[in-house]
């Protein structure tokens, strides 16, 4: 399970109880901090968090080979469903099915700078006072438990070419795609059309930051990955 920038394993899976829901349904869930996050080393040099998704795959490639038939299951959510869907795509086999959240059509776009820079600015403090979404990124970034420095270095950091129609075309692997029907990173319309096997879930009345503790969500999770 792969949180988003500003989360961890702990506060975005841990507190909202879906890992013992998976558990009591027979699944191991595996810890997992992405780079600048949560119990992971935390640099404040952007270069370090260069090919996320590269880093992800070698970190979890010991584990798909000792599972049963060779590849893990994963739920991925904002950014780490961009480096889950990176991933992916550069090794299917690695993975079994996927649940991607809080992420749309804009993957296939070139990285925004401005979209950085209006997270930046909520995050530095220096967001306009009517921009609330800057201004909660900010605030989520700024929790105890975030080095808002290391987090600045992950935005700030060399960007992976867009992800290409024609790789996400050759993915024969299950793919939930589940967006809240108030989510800035919608639509996800393309995003569905291009993966083979795809299913796309709105999540009724949610915004992008709620997604992860709402009981819809956490619902379609734990029915995705029930074993038998």
């Amino acid at each position: 399970m792969v949180h988003g920038w500003a989360g961890s394993f702990e506060h975005t899976w841990g507190r909202s109880g879906v890992v013992e829901l998976l558990a009591e349904n027979g699944r191991h869930v595996i810890p997992y901090d992405l780079p600048g996050h949560g119990t992971a080393t935390k640099s404040h040099d952007p270069d370090d968090y260069r090919n996320l998704p590269q880093r992800f795959l070698r970190d979890v490639a010991g584990h798909a080979a000792s599972s049963v038939d060779g590849s893990l299951d994963a739920v991925g959510f904002s950014l780490g469903a961009i480096v889950l869907l990176h991933a992916l795509a550069t090794s299917p086999s690695t993975f079994g099915t996927v649940v991607l959240a809080g992420i749309g059509d804009g993957v296939f776009h070139p990285h925004d700078p401005a979209r950085a820079e209006r997270i930046l600015s909520g995050l530095e403090g220096r967001s306009e006072a009517g921009d609330v979404v800057a201004r909660v990124f900010g605030k989520i970034g700024n929790e105890p438990h975030n080095d808002p420095k290391a987090l600045a270095a992950v935005l700030r950091r060399p960007r992976e070419e867009p992800l290409s129609p024609v790789a996400l075309a050759a993915i024969s692997n299950p793919v939930v795609i589940a967006l809240g029907e108030k989510d800035f990173s919608a639509p996800a319309t393309r995003l569905a059309e291009t993966l083979p096997n795809a299913t796309s879930v709105s999540l009724k009345n949610l915004d992008h930051f709620r997604t992860p503790e709402s009981f819809d969500f956490i619902d379609l999770v734990v029915r995705t990955f029930q074993t038998a």
